[in-house]
């Protein structure tokens, strides 16, 4: 049996202004019934992106970018995650990696990767 995981994170709003970095909350989720492979990331407003879930595992390690989506490490204990949009609007978030590595984990308990 599988379990839907949904997680809630704080994320930076990366700017070029340092005055204006908002933490914003994020919504984590992971649901093996919809998609195996993917994860969700919700961003305050309507938007939500799905990228594979191996792609935040490696984003963690090294720069990786999966569509409209890309992510790196930054230092020891941040993550940035970019989102292009259709309309070629650009969100940029900086996570602390050990929410992220803390939800991945959730994730393989969830459903476990098969050998």
């Amino acid at each position: 049996m599988s379990v839907t995981v949904e997680q809630y994170a704080r994320a930076h709003v990366v700017t070029d202004s340092p005055e204006d970095r908002d933490t914003v909350p994020v919504v984590l989720r992971y649901d093996p019934d919809t998609d195996a492979s993917a994860v969700h990331v919700r961003l305050p407003g309507p938007d939500e992106w799905a990228f594979p879930r191996e792609v935040l595992e490696r984003g963690l390690r090294t720069p990786t970018t999966a569509g409209p989506v890309s992510i790196w490490p930054c230092g020891r204990v941040q993550a940035v995650m970019e989102f292009h949009s259709a309309e070629g609007e650009v969100a940029v978030m900086q996570f602390d990696t050990k929410a992220l590595v803390r939800f991945l984990r959730r994730t393989y308990t969830a459903t476990p990767v098969a050998p």
